[in-house]
């Protein structure tokens, strides 16, 4: 598949408590992610000590989220101007992308969604074992007891 739409589905499966965690991570890797430009830069947002390249599914769900920016930040217009972004492969933002920020970074995606939101934090299985943050703490884990 590879489109927005069907990250859209195995993000709302597992919301839902059904689906395979793995599938989820795989659709991701597969999608087109939209990512906005901020100051030359793609949009990133700092939380719980993890910096998030925020992606989105589709244009409908990027225009969600310059609207709450709008209103988050009362810029009248922030919401109709003309947002650039770039279309990435989720693999390559977080086979790429991540490692080089050097700092834990993870995937934020949809995140004016309230009910269709996902974050893909900087952990084994999902990003490249040399920038996840439990790497070193899943060497003592037998592969059995791993899971996402």
């Amino acid at each position: 598949m590879g489109d927005g739409v069907a990250l859209a589905d195995r993000i709302a499966e597992r919301r839902a408590g059904v689906g395979d965690p793995g599938a989820l991570v795989g659709e991701l890797r597969r999608a087109l992610v939209l990512v906005p430009y901020d100051g030359g830069g793609l949009w990133t947002a700092e939380f719980g000590g993890v910096r998030w390249v925020c992606g989105f599914t589709d244009e409908a769900a990027l225009a969600r989220f310059a609207e709450e920016r709008a209103v988050g930040e009362g810029a009248a217009g922030a919401a109709s101007r003309s947002w650039e972004y770039a279309a990435f492969r989720g693999a390559r933002l977080l086979d790429e992308v991540i490692p080089a920020m050097g700092v834990p970074a993870g995937v934020a995606v949809n995140v004016a969604d309230p009910d269709g939101s996902m974050l893909f934090p900087p952990v084994v299985g999902i990003v490249p074992d040399a920038v996840a943050v439990d790497a070193d703490a899943d060497a003592d884990v037998p592969s059995e007891g791993r899971g996402l």
